[in-house]
């Protein structure tokens, strides 16, 4: 099943050569080449998604439910070989991973609800007053219309739920837009499994071909030449900061500039208010521990900042956290050259005079993450920026201020995040009201009393925040909310009623929600 092929629509195509899947936890490579897809590729599923697009954007609702219905069911199908594959290129143990494919039908199946109700069109109509003085008003009818083509490049960090039929190919399917993936090269064979799963759901729902397009690759000219194609109209990634504000950058130079929706960085600061550091200090430190080293770390919410002031109960805190955090056994990162990034930010930070190790975890092997604590001043932190650097992995600095002033201080100082978090006791509540609204402005989330790590796909979510957590502090790749970044709203004045679109007609064909005259009827 998995024989490392470009999909470019309904065509599997081989090419001479490639890269093997890597096993992280022996450095060895395994399973067939994996073809490298061109610019020439590209220039072809991209022309396959433009044609498909028409069709495609204006399918039913119910029509592009049952399509992202049968894409979960086709991923379900593939069974035990999908989770073996993702092990086995990822190090992630099989729960997790089983899990993940959970994530990622359910969330198929959220955005084929959401489909089903209507809501997502925003179908808003002002019939024509034509008796209006002084004026009448001319018959206007809005609804949200699909982008057209988006390139989703899969995330090394999440196989499945982040990758070829993760959160942004399924928001964009539902939004009606064709995809063009770029499978991440750690684990192609994991991606060809979905991309040949999504493939099937297209061919079996009679779309066309061009719905989707897989195409792995190593090369930045790969992912430029998707960004850079005319015929693409969003781009969804997950990843560095530095590899998404290079898309960014190409994006913004085209002819026609398009957004990039991409999730670059976080270290998500964790503030622990003195009332619950008194009551609960040892039992903190090791919750923070079980958070910070789950998955090696890899998770985009890690807590990788702790805020406090100093007391007693902190150090407390510190001393339960170090303790747990020492017994840890280091765990499989996802490649070798995130294990060596990791190093490589740890290392910075033993060798920066303002942070003070205060936790080590076991000796680590090939590819694998000792957990590191480190603890600075407030005042440090602020004057030093490299201290709030993120380090993908189990690593994380404790930030000691010396009253609240110093903590606001801290938390003004901080770059947009994904998450912030308050542990708070009762005595806490006049405390956490001063440094909320700092946190808010900082942040697409706030938890109260909870980590960090855990991202309920829902309706209400926020995965988002400003930059750098994002390039787009309005969106959030997690959630219902997700697929209106790939919608743009079109107003039709005095149209026809023949040549409205169904959403728009007075006989509503689709059974619309819809808002005339801003009242809703549903």
């Amino acid at each position: 099943m998995i024989d490392g092929s470009i999909l470019i629509g309904a065509t599997a195509r081989k090419a001479e050569g490639g890269f093997q899947s890597v096993n992280p936890a022996t450095g060895e490579s395994f399973g067939p080449l994996v073809s490298e897809a061109t610019t020439a590729d590209v220039a072809e599923a991209a022309a396959l998604a433009a044609a498909a697009y028409p069709v495609f954007a204006n399918l039913a609702p119910n029509a592009r439910a049952d399509f992202l219905d049968a894409v979960a069911e086709e991923i379900l199908g593939l069974g035990d070989v999908l989770i073996e594959t993702a092990m086995a290129e990822s190090g992630l143990p099989r729960p997790r991973l089983e899990g993940e494919r959970g994530r990622t039908v359910g969330q198929l199946k959220l955005f084929a609800a959401e489909l089903r109700k209507g809501e997502f069109l925003d179908v808003t109509i002002d019939p024509a007053l034509p008796e209006r003085a002084p004026l009448p008003r001319p018959d206007l009818r809005r609804m949200n219309v699909a982008l057209g083509p988006v390139v989703v490049f899969g995330a090394s960090n999440f196989p499945l739920a982040f990758s070829v039929a993760g959160g942004d190919t399924a928001s964009a399917f539902a939004a009606g837009c064709p995809v063009l993936v770029k499978g991440h090269p750690a684990h192609p064979g994991t991606g060809e499994l979905v991309a040949r799963a999504i493939a099937a759901a297209v061919a079996k729902a009679g779309l066309p071909e061009g719905t989707f397009s897989y195409l792995p690759g190593r090369s930045n000219e790969l992912g430029g030449a998707l960004v850079t194609d005319p015929r693409v109209k969003a781009v969804g990634f997950t990843g560095s900061r530095f590899g998404g504000l290079a898309l960014v950058k190409l994006a913004q130079a085209r002819k026609e500039p398009i957004p990039v929706y991409a999730e670059l960085s976080a270290i998500n600061p964790v503030v622990l208010l003195p009332g619950a550091l008194a009551e609960k200090a040892e039992a903190l430190g090791k919750a923070f521990a079980g958070s910070l080293t789950m998955g090696a770390g890899q998770f985009c919410t890690n807590p990788g900042l702790i805020l406090a002031l100093e007391s007693e109960h902190l150090d407390t805190f510190i001393e339960a956290a170090s303790a747990t955090l020492a017994g840890v056994d280091p765990a499989v990162m996802l490649t070798p050259g995130i294990a060596g990034a990791y190093a490589k930010g740890v290392a910075a930070l033993d060798a920066n005079a303002h942070a003070e190790r205060v936790a080590t975890g076991k000796d680590a092997g090939l590819n694998r993450c000792s957990p590191a604590l480190f603890k600075a001043k407030a005042a440090d932190f602020i004057a030093d920026e490299s201290l709030g650097h993120e380090v993908f992995g189990s690593s994380s600095v404790v930030v000691v201020a010396k009253d609240v002033a110093e903590l606001n201080a801290v938390i003004a100082a901080l770059e947009g995040q994904l998450t912030a978090t308050i542990h708070a006791a009762e005595s806490d509540n006049a405390v956490a009201a001063q440094i909320l609204p700092g946190l808010v402005d900082r942040v697409g989330r706030v938890l109260a009393n909870g980590w960090p790590t855990g991202v309920e796909v829902c309706h209400a979510m926020v995965h988002g925040g400003p930059f750098p957590a994002t390039s787009d502090a309005r969106t959030t790749s997690v959630g219902t909310l997700a697929l209106t970044r790939f919608q743009r709203p079109v107003c039709y004045q005095d149209i026809a009623e023949s040549l409205l679109p169904p959403a728009l007609q007075d006989a509503n064909p689709w059974g619309l929600p819809r808002k005339v005259n801003g009242v809703w009827e549903r």
